[in-house]
């Protein structure tokens, strides 16, 4: 397939191993996290984990969009669903997503309550507006790149005159979480990865360019390179990556350059920031607070604000006691260092968001096979 096939040529990969070799240093060891769950998903399934030489070590970071929800906040879409009887829209990972008293979206949509899965904002303005009678709330997730179409969705909400449609905001920011991560102090005596540098988000990063990390890197000499999703896309980046922190540069380099550029979308940025503005703080499954790394609706669309409309109170909430999830969202724990996994936990049964997510850490390692020490290689 063109555009693809090209990006996952064997033997540019193994040319590509060959120059990671030599590019490293024996002695050291280079600790590399990916902040995206969609690269998380190529390392594993194209078997570039296999490639990397033994001093390359890649950290999954919190780049899942589902599993950094915390527990709080799909408890507020459970009590909208539950006891104010709305229409509650939403993806279809989030909905198997635990929540409180063993609880989840899933389970409450079997005991009546009205929960739907859909695609897109648009598919739930659509049931708003084919459902007059009824209160319409869509459940947004997501980072930067999911930011722009629940704008859009509410502009054009406020331009039909809508009364039945809100949106329970929980879209977050990626370069303030990877500023937390450097900055805040470690939860345990084990919790403190010592990281080399980033491969940067994709789909990010299309909207919000390369720009936005360029004071990251200075201000925590930390390298970030922006890497595609294909194998060949990730491998060049690490490679990139690898040279850098070789040269004690810290520097933002585009790999993904035919999507990527430094000034990102404008449009759909000046969308996002007509309706949207940043929260003061908002928690991260595994993270804590984080401050300023969210966004909530501005008060001048504050009648498509769920948490305004109903209202809505936050309570944090922990998670499962024996779930790693949390350390293995801030990279200080893999998946197979979690007694659950592959055992209690499965994506059939699962007790952490990690699993739940296509873009979960727990699941690539679990579809792929990593965690019997033979991998599923695709092809």
């Amino acid at each position: 397939m063109k555009y693809v096939d090209e990006f996952r040529d064997p033997a540019l990969a193994r040319r590509l191993a060959d120059e990671l070799r030599a590019a490293v240093d024996p002695a050291r060891r280079y600790r590399l996290m990916e902040f995206c769950g969609g690269h998380t998903h190529a390392l594993a399934r194209h078997g570039v984990l296999d490639l990397l030489p033994p001093q390359v070590h890649m950290v999954h970071g919190p780049g899942c969009p589902v599993c950094v929800l915390p527990v709080g906040r799909i408890d507020m879409a459970l009590q909208l669903a539950l006891e104010r009887g709305v229409t509650l829209c939403s993806y279809g990972d989030v909905l198997r997503v635990p929540a409180s008293a063993g609880q989840s979206l899933q389970r409450a949509k079997a005991q009546g309550a009205d929960i739907r899965m859909v695609y897109s904002p648009a598919d739930a303005l659509q049931i708003a507006r084919a459902n007059p009678s009824r209160e319409v709330v869509f459940l947004a997730i997501g980072f930067e790149t999911t930011t722009p179409p629940s704008a859009l969705v509410i502009r054009q909400a406020a331009q039909q005159g809508l009364k039945n449609f809100s949106l329970l905001c929980n879209h977050v920011l990626t370069p303030a979480a990877m500023m937390h991560m450097l900055q805040a102090p470690p939860a345990a005596a084990d919790d403190a990865p010592a990281l080399d540098g980033f491969v940067g988000p994709a789909h990010v990063s299309v909207v919000i360019g390369s720009a936005p990390y360029e004071p990251f890197a200075r201000r925590w000499h930390k390298p970030v390179v922006i890497a595609g999703f294909e194998p060949l896309d990730l491998m060049q980046a690490i490679l990139m990556l690898v040279r850098q922190v070789d040269d004690g540069r810290a520097e933002v380099e585009n790999q993904y350059t035919r999507a990527v550029t430094r000034e990102g979308n404008r449009v759909a940025q000046a969308l996002t920031a007509e309706v949207f503005e940043l929260r003061d703080s908002f928690e991260w499954r595994g993270l804590g607070e984080v401050p300023h790394s969210a966004l909530r609706i501005r008060p001048a669309y504050a009648a498509f604000d769920a948490e305004r409309r109903f209202p809505l109170q936050y309570r944090a909430v922990p998670d499962h006691k024996q779930c790693e999830c949390g350390a293995i969202l801030r990279g200080a724990k893999s998946p197979s260092d979690c007694r659950l996994f592959a055992t209690v936990c499965t994506p059939e049964n699962p007790l952490g968001s990690c699993m739940v997510s296509s873009e979960g850490s727990c699941a690539a390692h679990f579809s792929y096979g990593r965690f019997r020490g033979t991998a599923v290689v695709a092809a």
